[in-house]
């Protein structure tokens, strides 16, 4: 069973910096792409960074130069760090992984808990994120 457990979220005031972990246990591939999205309230999920074939990274232009993503050695634990956080980026954050399942009407029709995020991915279960001003 894929599992994709996140960690690291929390309340912190507006200039303070935030570290979320993700660990993904199950897979057979580590080449696959991982990403971090997040779903602000009453908002679509957007990426917000993405590490593909285990090594290129992107990072939404809006927050480069504040948000990196890493990866560690084994390639099975990604990271965000978060710094100078703004209340915009209030928001729950989940971490995803290509997934692994055969392309089939049945693995297409799951639902991404991140509201209009990409299908044929697996997810987290989200960690909140709040800023305050």
């Amino acid at each position: 069973e894929v599992q994709l457990v996140e960690s690291g979220g929390g309340s912190v005031q507006t200039g303070g910096s935030l570290r979320l972990s993700c660990s993904a246990s199950g897979f057979t591939r580590d080449d696959s792409d991982m990403a971090w999205y997040r779903q602000p309230p009453g908002a679509e999920c957007e990426m917000v960074a993405s590490i593909r074939g285990g090594e290129r990274r992107y990072v939404l232009p809006s927050v480069r130069g504040l948000f990196t993503i890493s990866i560690d050695k084994s390639k099975t634990s990604i990271y965000l760090d978060m710094n100078n956080l703004q209340p915009t980026a209030t928001a729950v954050y989940f971490c995803a992984k290509e997934s692994e399942l055969p392309v089939t009407g049945q693995s297409y029709a799951r639902v991404p808990p991140c509201r209009g995020g990409p299908r044929l991915w697996e997810w987290g279960q989200g960690t909140q994120v709040t800023v305050s001003s």
